[in-house]
């Protein structure tokens, strides 16, 4: 299973995922799954991996023999986020063609992000049909693969006003909270932080099994938790409890 999450927040954007890809009891296997395109001081891109391990890598694949080749589209040729978008979407879906049988098992999705000068940051949730949908002022988050558990922190924390380091954060949060409720998503973990404009992909890092800062982080956000549920208050002080005989049967 997969878990990746990318945020966009005023002051830039974050991308994190984890490098499991088989988690059986005897075999665990692990390939990342976030790859930076740095196409120069105009334009930079990232892009975010879940579904078919062979669809994924063969779209990787072509999108940069699209660029060494000079394709007629590319990472270099496209104007905005929105036709980079477009242009990754149509490349997995011909590999999934080109692989699949009946249709099924070898389906992806991806989650797009970056900059190209004169235009603002984005992040984009590239679907296995080859359409997208972009985040919101209301929702500045975009998830692929195991979305669940990491959710309610990225809900209850993220606005576009939230800063960069606070977004980073909140994305490694999400990720421990994955990773605590589903075994099949684990490190390493890799975290990308973007800030506006800078057009520097610099501050990549990844996060091994034995990483510190993961048992840390882990530790820190179980006793802020604990701490928080003892503090919550109790439950309806101000209200009488139901009797047998009101609004309710008695059998």
């Amino acid at each position: 299973m997969t878990y990746c999450v990318a945020v966009s927040v005023s002051a830039g954007m974050v991308f994190c995922s984890d490098s499991r890809t088989n988690a059986g009891v005897d075999q665990i296997s692990t390939y990342s799954k976030m790859f930076r395109f740095d196409l120069g001081p105009a334009r930079q891109f990232v892009v975010m991996t879940a579904g078919n391990l062979a669809t994924t890598q063969a779209t990787i694949a072509q999108m940069k023999k699209d660029i060494r080749q000079n394709a007629a589209i590319n990472l270099n040729t496209v104007n905005s986020i929105g036709e980079a978008a477009d242009y990754l979407g149509e490349v997995s879906r011909l590999q999934q063609e080109k692989h699949s049988h009946n249709g099924h098992g070898f389906q992806a999705s991806f989650i797009l992000g970056g900059q190209i000068a004169g235009n603002d940051h984005r992040i984009v949730m590239i679907y296995p049909e080859g359409n997208h949908i972009t985040s919101s002022k209301d929702t500045p988050f975009l998830q692929i693969g195991e979305s669940k558990y990491g959710k309610p922190i990225l809900d209850r924390i993220l606005t576009l006003d939230t800063p960069l380091e606070t977004a980073s954060l909140c994305a490694m949060v999400s990720m421990d909270s994955t990773m605590r409720s589903n075994l099949t998503v684990g490190p390493p973990i890799e975290v990308l932080i973007y800030k506006t404009g800078s057009f520097n992909m610099q501050r990549h890092y990844r996060f091994d099994d034995d990483s510190q800062f993961l048992r840390d982080l882990k530790r820190a956000w179980d006793n802020k938790l604990k701490e928080a549920f003892h503090q919550l208050p109790p439950l309806a002080l101000e209200q009488q409890p139901l009797t047998p005989d009101s609004n309710s049967a008695s059998y």
